[in-house]
């Protein structure tokens, strides 16, 4: 019994890299397409707005509690070290440096991925196995330039502000705990923070923020366009969109923090 499952192992591992071929080859050609209704411009413009308020709007609550504590954690796990070394006046830049360059970013994006990533999925998924995307071709209307290209650019716009509504309020955060904690003064905070602080460091972190949107966009129209099998179906695509954008996310971190320092 040992024998034949370790002689079939390579037609399973065989069998996953088919898979993720696919689908890597199924979300590129799906991103190309989309590329493609850019020139000339070719986006349903009622469906960009409603995305924009649905996907972004509506995320501001989740996204500002995220950030919040984000920084707070920042100050808190720096805490030890700081009163270890007396080091209050490294407080400030320790706690914005990662977040604004790392932290903020990819929390962020996990929490749109889970939010707004899931829904555009279950969303999707649900108007194929209704076939209600037969429908929209039937009437001559392109599924791609109507459904998928005004989510692509909502999740790319909204969560770049996102982001940068983010680590503004990481930023107060970090402050209110630094001074509840470690009493570190506000003052002192930002007087450490700021100078030692470059805009690449910020702007690393939105570049980023943007990478990781179109990941959650390509993949959540992905697996939501390829959905089969009735409502069964459309909870098995959201579990793969999800776990597949997440995996997608830490990997572009990795990449992405070689490419832009």
């Amino acid at each position: 019994m040992s024998g034949s499952r370790l002689l079939a192992l390579p037609a399973r591992v065989g069998a996953s890299l088919l898979s993720l071929a696919d689908q890597v080859g199924g979300m590129t050609l799906l991103l190309s397409q989309a590329l493609k209704r850019l020139v000339p411009p070719r986006v349903d413009r009622y469906e960009l707005v409603r995305n924009l308020h649905r996907m972004g709007v509506q995320s501001v609550p989740i996204v500002m509690a995220t950030a919040a504590f984000t920084g707070a954690i920042m100050v808190i796990q720096a805490a030890p070290l700081v009163e270890r070394f007396n080091a209050r006046e490294f407080v400030g830049w320790g706690a914005s440096f990662v977040t604004f360059r790392e932290v903020g970013p990819l929390l962020i994006a996990l929490m749109f991925n889970g939010r707004v990533g899931a829904n555009n999925a279950a969303e999707l998924g649900t108007m194929v196995v209704t076939e209600q995307v037969d429908g929209l071709r039937a009437l001559a209307i392109d599924p791609i330039g109507y459904l998928v290209m005004p989510r692509i650019i909502a999740m790319v716009v909204m969560i770049f502000m996102l982001t940068i509504l983010g680590d503004g309020v990481a930023l107060i955060g970090s402050i209110i705990t630094g001074d509840l904690l470690l009493d570190v003064d506000p003052r002192t905070f930002l007087a450490s923070a700021i100078p030692m602080l470059g805009p690449w460091d910020v702007i690393a972190g939105l570049i980023k923020s943007a990478i990781f949107g179109l990941m959650i966009a390509v993949t959540s129209c992905y697996f939501g366009l390829a959905t089969r099998g009735g409502a069964p179906g459309v909870g098995r695509s959201v579990n793969a969109s999800v776990v597949a954008a997440a995996t997608g996310i830490f990997v572009a971190d990795y990449l992405s923090t070689f490419v832009l320092g």
